[in-house]
């Protein structure tokens, strides 16, 4: 098992309820959740990632659990991990969700390649 697929199933659960427009890709050795055809959401590992304004980016960074997001040893600004641990009650998943979700309204999608 490469990601949590009781996290995954708990995010799957809080999207689909308010979300059509969904799709599952696995990526990074995990699922992304991808809303309104932009990157939302993933699990990865014991661990949510989170896409949000980066506006948002410092004043997240102080939550319980919260990380920089670094795949590549950059830190992507606007892009934060949350450990699992952290994310026990429905209402720590929705805070973390909503934040991705109010941001994914107006973040801009990746072009699509032709093949």
């Amino acid at each position: 098992m490469a990601f949590n697929e009781k996290l995954a199933d708990r995010v799957r659960e809080i999207i689909s309820a308010t979300h059509t427009i969904t799709e599952e890709k696995k990526m990074f050795g995990g699922l992304c959740f991808m809303v309104n055809e932009k990157m939302c959401v993933g699990v990865e590992k014991e661990r949510l990632m989170v896409r949000l304004d980066p506006e948002r980016y410092d004043e997240v960074m102080e939550r319980e659990g919260c990380m920089p997001m670094d795949f590549t040893g950059k830190v992507m600004k606007g892009y934060v991990f949350v450990d699992a641990a952290a994310l026990k009650s429905k209402r720590q998943l929705d805070f973390w969700l909503q934040l991705a979700l109010e941001f994914n309204e107006k973040a801009k999608s990746s072009k699509k390649s032709k093949i």
